[in-house]
């Protein structure tokens, strides 16, 4: 476990990047690259001697879809770096700094959320020179507190707030889990699964994948790892490939 202590006074000098930053910081120092190295069109995060490109995306991983296949088209080995939030610590203060209040989000992440995330990754994960990093951490989360409801900066919002998020900060690294090959993906899936099995089997297997089943199947039928094999009583039943 790392763990990144942050001081209050501190909240000030950072930025909305500072999550991204601190993990730019961090890897480049662990695989020895440099950052923000301008290559064959692209600006990457880390670029290391041989050629090692290594991204960060706190969130949106399709949007680096095309970023990654071109490098892996130009022969880069590519590590994706993902965290995935676990708790977040939420500390608001007003618009002159002074505290408001310091809470813990009643939301907790799981690693079955990076399904959401691979969506448009789909025909890259398989890659023999493609590694996915999913780092659970902890994260702070800073507010500020306004005066009036809000709209944020890409308008974003149904309904304007009374508070804006200004910064997202690393607080500690509680695991790493690495995805390069198929039994990494197909780990995902509960061990006692019949061998044709559908999303009704992986409710059943694991209550709390309930609401991730179809996702998983949409997901790995994709890579692909698993194939329809039949469909009954409107359920599509799967076989690992």
């Amino acid at each position: 476990m790392y763990i990144f202590y942050m001081t209050r006074s501190s909240i000030n000098t950072y930025n909305e990047s500072s999550l991204h930053n601190t993990l730019k910081i961090f890897y480049a120092e662990k695989f020895g690259g440099e950052t923000e190295v301008e290559c064959e069109g692209h600006i990457f995060d880390i670029l290391c001697d041989d050629g090692h490109v290594i991204e960060i995306q706190t969130k949106n991983l399709s949007k680096l879809a095309s970023k990654i296949k071109d490098a892996l088209d130009k022969g880069h080995k590519v590590t994706l770096v993902y965290p995935l939030v676990y708790r977040t610590r939420i500390i608001s203060t007003d618009e002159q700094g002074k505290l408001v209040s310091n809470r813990l989000s009643p939301k907790k992440g799981c690693i079955y959320d990076i399904f959401r995330e691979l969506t448009g990754l789909t025909d890259i994960l398989l890659n023999k020179k493609f590694t996915l990093e999913v780092i659970t951490i902890n994260m702070i989360e800073h507010r500020i507190r306004t005066q009036e409801p809000v709209q944020t900066s890409n308008k974003s919002r149904r309904f304007k707030r009374n508070w804006i998020k200004v910064n997202k900060r690393l607080d500690e690294i509680l695991e790493t889990r690495t995805f390069h090959k198929k039994k990494d993906y197909l780990s995902l899936l509960p061990e006692n699964l019949p061998e044709e099995f559908c999303a009704k089997d992986i409710s059943k297997a694991n209550s709390s994948l309930a609401r991730y089943a179809h996702l998983i199947l949409w997901v790995l039928v994709r890579i692909p790892l698993i194939e329809q094999t039949r469909t009954q009583n409107k359920s599509r039943y799967y076989k690992i490939k």
